[in-house]
């Protein structure tokens, strides 16, 4: 079994090296891999070349234009990356017989409501990263390549910044922080979507009849304002030198922030089919994040 991991260096990408190992041969490549073989996604008919000298039976897409704001400035290099790109791999998937992993995101939604977001809910993206995301989802649908598509939200990883750590950083330099809290989703690790990807992609070798797009999030929801004070509290009870008062972390509207790409209130993922199809727990993402923090405490 020969498996092609693109974006190998992205947080979701490098626990996928780890979790893909026990299926088969991982040939992990990013946009800047040393030799002939590339995932240069700026280059969709690159990416194809590269599709073709591995001729894998696998094919896992983490790379992506995450970066949601800069989305706004550069929209043809964001529908590059997020649609045309996976298209093409849709296509060399479907050629080969090979099958596609590729991961979407919450931002397909409009955020209205309160009610967890179902894999055939109607999409409504507010930005120009959701809107080609939702692209690059669609074009794999219909290029009638054998698909996994795994919507997630709020991913984190030990490795390189995010969130939690920027918070951390925050508590203990100021008095009084205010953070979002009108935005609820999941906060959702790394380690955990790369596990799920592997436990879904096995299924799927057996099971060709689970193809299709499925809802993968931690279990429950917070705001990033009690995403924030939970983060704190652990770091505090580990003995970390917190700042801030656990009354002066406030929480304040999305309006305080403004930004140029518009997010969703309302980011929270029916997890459903996914537990159903496949047999799985989801843990909670409490002791995800509880476990990341252990990890960049020392």
């Amino acid at each position: 079994m020969k498996i092609l991991l693109l974006g190998k260096n992205g947080q979701v990408g490098w626990e996928l090296q780890r979790a893909l190992a026990p299926l088969g041969e991982v040939v992990a490549l990013d946009f800047d891999s040393p030799g002939p073989l590339t995932a240069d996604f700026s280059n969709p008919e690159s990416l194809a070349a590269t599709v073709r000298a591995v001729a894998p039976q696998i094919i896992v897409n983490a790379a992506a234009h995450t970066a949601v704001d800069r989305c706004e400035s550069e929209p043809d290099f964001a529908r590059t990356l997020n649609a045309t790109a996976p298209a093409v791999l849709a296509r060399e998937a479907a050629a080969l017989g090979a099958w596609l992993l590729h991961y979407s995101t919450d931002y397909v939604f409009d955020g209205s409501g309160s009610t967890p977001w179902l894999e055939d809910s109607p999409t409504g993206p507010l930005s120009v990263y959701g809107a080609t995301k939702l692209e690059g989802e669609i074009a794999i649908r219909t290029s009638g390549c054998r698909h996994l598509i795994l919507r997630t939200s709020w991913v984190y990883a030990a490795r390189g910044g995010n969130f939690a750590t920027t918070m951390l950083k925050l508590a203990m330099e100021r008095d009084k922080l205010t953070v979002i809290d009108d935005q609820i989703g999941a906060p959702t690790g790394a380690d955990l979507l790369a596990d799920l990807s592997a436990h879904t992609l096995r299924a799927a070798l057996q099971r060709p009849d689970v193809a299709g797009t499925y809802h993968a999030v931690a279990h429950g929801q917070t705001s990033w304002h009690g995403y924030a004070r939970h983060v704190i509290e652990v770091a505090r009870a580990a003995g970390q030198p917190i700042k801030v008062a656990a009354d002066a972390i406030l929480p304040v509207a999305t309006s305080a922030f403004p930004t140029p790409a518009r997010r969703p209130g309302n980011s929270r993922l029916n997890t459903g089919k996914l537990r159903h199809t496949f047999g799985l727990a989801l843990p909670g993402w409490q002791s995800g994040v509880d476990r990341m923090l252990v990890e960049v405490m020392g």
